[in-house]
């Protein structure tokens, strides 16, 4: 978005208005229909970030251009489309070399935005936690690092007093150049980000030690975005989490307790979108927020099977899910949105992924299904124990019902008569009360 003012008699107001883009992309490899769905995103892509869409151009080609990104015939053709239009800027779909932004700028005249700044923009608008914040910012400032000479010549200048005339303190001999100072201005808010991040990932595993503790089993929802994670774990725990029709509405992890049907208490956590080529920088600075899936004891892995390519949806979020050590978690694939999906995509789902859950989120439809799978796949205690609980000890009564499987349960005159399964460390503390 971006603001433009005009004054009108004594009176200055501000016009907001849609910034004006046109999209190119380079089709390297896969079908037509692979083209097509990729473009469709980045327009979705570009729609969430706060803009007009006017043109979009595709150009086929064994490898993008190593100076442009698209070659010489194609940015003139881009050129004149963005003087035809009025566009203000131009999306290119991939991660763009500071030298490709620098030579697409000067040609086409206009601002160039790659798709790693797109997503990272979206981020930037969407975060509203204090950690969101950092993350986000932490990944800006390690893309932007790399690329500061691409971002215009007067960074090469160097500083002090009259320097670019070659006089003043300061301005005799190699000095330190413009482009250096914001460097390391970058690099001391980078040591500041990550170390403020530390310090708040100290409570996020506070709170994994205490469920670990209290022998509390934990199910991360993970998938691709707007897959419909968030209208899930609403569903299911009543979170009352914001959903939005969006990409990247959910930044900031939300952990809920609910229960099975038997009585057993775990943790549901809905946890940031993935996509398509999600910017490594993006990963590394979430990693502490994405951990809660590789500690997870399941992860419900949502699928939108109402999208063109809900294959590559998965493929993609289980390649992030790789890059952050959870490929090895147990994995309950969840197919969403079966109320707007083809009948014929869900039958192509369920013969790819055996076991895996249609649902759909808005109706209602599969969750009972759902439950029952999550339930069956849950850790279950290992012990089994036949106790007389005094009634003046209501707390191990309480601890056998959160986390133990009940088989039995009698109330006595002397206590409680209970046979169940449970863990190895309260199998020990109720040993004194064997029958």
């Amino acid at each position: 978005m971006r603001t433009e003012l005009e004054d009108i008699s004594e009176v200055e107001y501000r016009q907001l208005r849609l910034e004006r883009v046109v999209l190119v992309s380079v089709w390297t490899s896969g079908t037509q229909e692979d083209a097509d769905n990729a473009m469709a995103e980045l327009k979705l892509l570009a729609e969430t970030a706060g803009s007009e869409v006017l043109e979009a151009l595709v150009q086929r080609r064994s490898q993008p251009d190593p100076a442009t990104y698209i070659g010489r015939g194609k940015v003139e053709e881009v050129a004149d489309v963005v003087r035809a239009t009025g566009a203000d800027t131009v999306i290119c779909d991939g991660e763009l070399q500071p030298a490709q932004l620098r030579n697409l700028e000067d040609r086409i005249k206009v601002k160039v935005v790659d798709r790693t700044a797109l997503i990272l923009d979206i981020f930037a608008s969407h975060a509203k936690s204090a950690e969101g914040k950092a993350q986000v910012e932490l990944a800006q400032l390690q893309y932007l690092k790399q690329r500061l000479r691409g971002w215009g010549g007067n960074l090469s200048r160097q500083a002090g007093g009259r320097a670019a005339g070659g006089a003043g303190i300061g301005g005799r001999g190699p000095g330190e150049t413009k482009l250096e100072t914001d460097r390391r201005r970058i690099h001391h808010r980078i040591a500041q980000l990550r170390r403020r991040l530390r310090e708040m990932d100290v409570t996020r595993e506070g709170k994994r030690a205490e469920r670990r503790r209290n022998r509390v089993p934990s199910v991360a929802i993970v998938g691709y975005t707007n897959a419909g994670k968030s209208s899930l774990l609403n569903r299911l725990t009543g979170a009352g989490v914001l959903v939005e029709d969006a990409l990247f509405a959910t930044l900031d992890p939300t952990t809920r307790r609910t229960e099975t049907r038997d009585g057993r208490v775990f943790t549901l956590t809905d946890t940031v979108g993935f996509v398509r080529h999600l910017p490594h920088d993006l990963v590394e600075a979430f990693r502490s927020t994405l951990e809660e899936s590789t500690t997870a004891d399941l992860l419900l892995h949502v699928v939108d099977a109402s999208d063109p390519d809900p294959e590559g949806q998965i493929a993609a979020v289980r390649q992030v899910l790789a890059e952050i050590g959870a490929s090895d978690v147990p994995e309950l694939l969840v197919c969403n949105k079966a109320d707007r999906a083809d009948a014929t995509t869900l039958l192509a789902l369920r013969a790819g992924h055996p076991g895996c859950v249609v649902v759909s989120a808005r109706t209602g439809h599969g969750l009972e299904e759902l439950a029952d799978a999550v339930e069956a796949r849950l850790p279950n205690p290992e012990v089994w124990v036949e106790t007389l609980i005094p009634y003046s000890r209501g707390d191990l009564m309480d601890r056998i019902h959160r986390t133990g499987t009940i088989e039995t349960l009698e109330h006595t005159g002397e206590g409680t008569k209970v046979r169940a399964r449970v863990h190895p460390g309260l199998a020990e503390e109720l040993g004194e009360y064997g029958v």
